[in-house]
């Protein structure tokens, strides 16, 4: 096989199982255990664990490897609070268009599907990049965001309409009421996310 085409298959794969919530916050992953099982060697594993590194859904550590990164409750507000940054950049050069079938019933496919259309919205293409990846660092607690929080579906929902039916001012107070009630919920968020696994 073409080693573009292992890297690319293996980096894909390893992504899958850290947005999948294979592993917890903090767990160790072992270079010759994925190379095992993802059938290749250990180049493509490194070259991958090095790009999801930059990707912030890796770190490595000095003496033990590569593991995911800890997750606390400061750090998870850190991220709520960088999503909402983002999409109030995004949103300050946005161009409507038009909407989209939801990618997939789960609310963590929707909420990123949300988010990168803002992000794609924008006349700037790193908005999109950015929100890509924290939505890819935020997937697991969104996952899990309804055990910790009660009507996360019709508020997504309001969010969704409010993308389809334009209304500036009401929009941004959508999004910051969205990053405001998570980041203020961020430990019951993480007790769900520890639990569920």
């Amino acid at each position: 096989m073409n080693s573009g085409l292992t890297a690319e298959r293996v980096h894909d794969a390893i992504r899958a199982q850290i947005l999948g919530r294979a592993y917890l916050p903090g767990t160790r992953l072992d270079p010759p255990q994925l190379a095992k099982d993802l059938a290749t060697s250990m180049t493509p594993v490194r070259d991958a664990l090095h790009r999801l590194m930059g990707e912030g859904l890796v770190e490595g550590r000095t003496g033990s490897g590569f593991h995911l990164p800890l997750l606390d409750e400061l750090s998870l507000i850190d991220l709520y609070r960088w999503s909402h940054e983002l999409s109030l950049l995004a949103l300050r050069h946005w161009t409507p268009e038009p909407s989209e079938p939801a990618p997939s019933p789960a609310l963590a496919d929707r909420t990123n599907a949300l988010f990168e259309r803002i992000a794609r919205g924008s006349d700037n293409g790193e908005h999109r990049r950015a929100m890509q990846q924290v939505a890819a660092r935020l997937h697991a607690v969104r996952h899990v965001e309804p055990h910790a929080l009660q009507g996360v579906d019709e508020e997504l929902g309001g969010l969704e309409d409010g993308l389809d039916h334009p209304d500036r001012r009401r929009f941004l107070a959508l999004v910051a009421a969205y990053h405001r009630r998570r980041a203020r919920a961020a430990g019951a968020i993480l007790r769900a996310l520890y639990r569920s696994q």
